[in-house]
């Protein structure tokens, strides 16, 4: 019957209070939802895609535009303040705490400081002990700037640049910063274009990496990659003939040295980390994997030691022509 409200289904039941009037409802409806994202934040707008494709672009090279580390980092203590500016660490400022001893080494540190243009700051003990984050800095400590990498392409631009082949190091790897430095040391003093190393799980250039180099990072470049094996694929495009050093290689350095094709073109010597050496696909990736003969019973020398001796006979190599 027509007007019966007990007939099944005349009224709709709803979960939901009734509201009088639908002020409520349109109030809600005009609420504002903040700000507009940008364009290169909307995943379906066409400058997100093409933001997107720039990425997987420079992913692809192996590598990224030019890039620092995190921040800047500091040297804490007399001896390493000291040591960081005789080997010409770029330090930006010194700061000394307030009332600190003043005995030979804090005198050297005011000397080179003056002849570096390094900055002299001096601050309470207590804000040096904030600064440096609680390190054992003697009242001492200096701040050196995060480093900034070089692009891998640009070792191989460097290069060119001198009418050189290229002689480039890659680290698999390599943990301790004190072997990268070492080795940015060694690459500088035996005429590499430069290291590249990994952008994760690997030594980065800290200030322990920096002091270890002995200023040499100044003159030779550090390049990261997002990954070492596309990046050694890009090299052996490029023309290089890429090297793994392996205590089980079935190349030695001396029959590498004595191929004049091979010391003296493009080449690439890849060293592994500290104790595992090189992983599995990037030993793979390699051309060949060069050995060091070894006297006596020693099988292998550290990371640092092995590529050392292998750049000082490229070098000599390449000095013979």
């Amino acid at each position: 019957m027509a007007g019966n409200s007990s007939r099944k289904g005349a009224i709709r039941k709803s979960s939901k209070r009734p509201q009088a009037g639908s002020g409520g409802q349109v109030r809600r409806g005009l609420a504002g939802k903040g700000p507009t994202p940008k364009a290169t934040d909307r995943e379906y707008h066409k400058a997100h895609k093409i933001a997107e494709a720039k990425k997987r672009a420079e992913a692809k090279k192996g590598g990224g535009p030019r890039r620092r580390t995190g921040g800047d980092e500091w040297i804490a203590g007399r001896n390493p303040v000291v040591e960081a500016l005789r080997e010409r660490v770029p330090v930006t400022s010194v700061y000394v705490a307030e009332g600190a001893e003043r005995d030979n080494r804090l005198r050297e540190v005011f000397r080179l400081a003056a002849e570096h243009g390094v900055g002299l700051l001096e601050v309470s003990r207590r804000e040096l002990d904030r600064l440096t984050d609680g390190a054992v800095h003697q009242g001492l400590a200096a701040r050196i700037p995060a480093y900034e990498y070089a692009h891998p392409d640009d070792l191989l631009d460097a290069a060119e640049e001198s009418g050189e082949k290229p002689l480039i190091v890659m680290l698999d790897s390599i943990t301790d910063p004190r072997n990268l430095g070492a080795i940015v040391r060694s690459a500088a003093g035996f005429g590499a274009h430069g290291v590249v190393i990994p952008e994760r799980r690997a030594a980065s250039m800290t200030a322990a990496a920096w002091k270890t180099s002995a200023g040499a990072a100044a003159r030779c470049p550090v390049a990261q990659t997002v990954n070492l094996n596309r990046q050694i694929k890009d090299y052996q495009e490029a023309g290089c003939f890429v090297v793994g050093l392996a205590a089980d290689g079935d190349l030695t350095l001396p029959e590498l040295v004595a191929d004049d094709d091979l010391a003296r073109g493009p080449l690439v010597i890849v060293v592994g980390s500290e104790g595992d050496g090189l992983s599995r696909l990037v030993a793979e990736n390699c051309d060949r994997l060069l050995s060091i003969p070894m006297a006596g019973v020693l099988e292998s020398l550290n990371a640092g030691v092995a590529a050392s001796v292998a750049l000082y006979a490229v070098a000599e190599a390449r000095a013979r022509r």
